[in-house]
């Protein structure tokens, strides 16, 4: 094992059950950031293109859906084989982008289209990272991806401040520009990181849109204590709950936590505004390969 990404690579086995269990409603949650990406990508008949950290497999399903010859990679092995089950038409890679020789691991001509959704914010180091994700692409090769901007909370909160006012000591919001989910939450952080990585006509486009719990049968209580739960900051803060409380005040808080969600979703379901870049590029024709500079 790589020693790369070492971090992400335990984060993810320990969360990717949960992301797995709750892909129907986080499809439903990210859905206008999902159509924001393949939107500005533009993907086309027959175009290879590459999904990173692709999860259980949305935007392969929506490549493939397109025609597209789609091709997926994530370090985690349950969302890979999500993602496989999913997209059968799909060529899935179980590996870490930052270091895996993609077009090793996944023969055909250079990629002409790079996209990601909440997938690139986890690199230990994203100049490399995607430096190689850029080796391997065509020249003039397009990158459109979506991750979290600056400022963003209720992502990580809401439904847990019960939780959190109760513990002695809660955890924190996700630090921005260090890997993790606020990996590339800063304009200035991100755009440098794909300029010195050998891409150009690097553009940002800050994105606020609603992320939507709520079915056709239900308000989207359970649906997002679900997710928020097995989250970052939601792991954390039930694992020192059942440390530092009893059952049965857990329990109690826990229903307090959906009372209130119910109460703050009112006739529109529960759902808030989140904060995201969406940013696209091209892969820079004149870059050394292997080096962004």
């Amino acid at each position: 094992m790589t020693i790369h990404n070492h971090g992400a690579r335990a984060d993810w086995a320990e969360r990717s059950g949960g992301w797995v269990q709750n892909q129907d409603v986080l499809d439903r949650a990210f859905a206008p950031f999902t159509s924001a990406v393949m939107e500005a990508v533009g993907v086309a008949r027959e175009e290879r293109v590459l999904d990173v950290g692709c999860g259980p497999g949305t935007l392969l399903e929506t490549a493939s859906r397109l025609g597209a010859r789609a091709v997926g990679v994530d370090i985690s092995a349950e969302m890979v084989a999500a993602a496989r089950s999913r997209v059968p038409d799909a060529e899935v890679i179980e590996g870490d982008a930052q270091v895996t020789d993609l077009l090793d691991a996944a023969p055909g001509r250079p990629f002409d289209a790079v996209v990601s959704r909440f997938g690139t914010i986890f690199f230990e180091d994203p100049v490399d990272a995607f430096t190689n994700i850029r080796v391997a692409c065509a020249p003039g090769a397009r990158l459109a991806m979506v991750t979290w901007r600056s400022g963003e909370q209720d992502l990580f909160t809401c439904g847990l401040e019960p939780l959190l006012a109760r513990l002695d000591d809660p955890p924190g919001p996700p630090p921005e520009d260090r890997p993790g989910p606020m990996g590339l939450a800063t304009e200035e952080h991100l755009r440098a990181v794909l300029l010195e990585a050998g891409w150009d006509e690097v553009h940002l486009v800050a994105l606020t849109a609603r992320c939507d719990y709520r079915t056709r049968s239900t308000d989207g209580v359970d649906e997002r204590m679900a997710v928020a739960l097995s989250g970052s900051v939601g792991r954390v803060a039930l694992e020192r709950a059942r440390r530092e409380l009893g059952a049965e005040e857990l329990h109690g808080l826990l229903d307090r936590a959906r009372g209130l969600l119910a109460e703050r979703a009112g006739h529109r379901g529960v759902g808030f505004d989140a904060r995201a870049w969406l940013t696209a590029a091209r892969c820079n024709p004149q870059a050394v390969a292997g080096s962004g500079r």
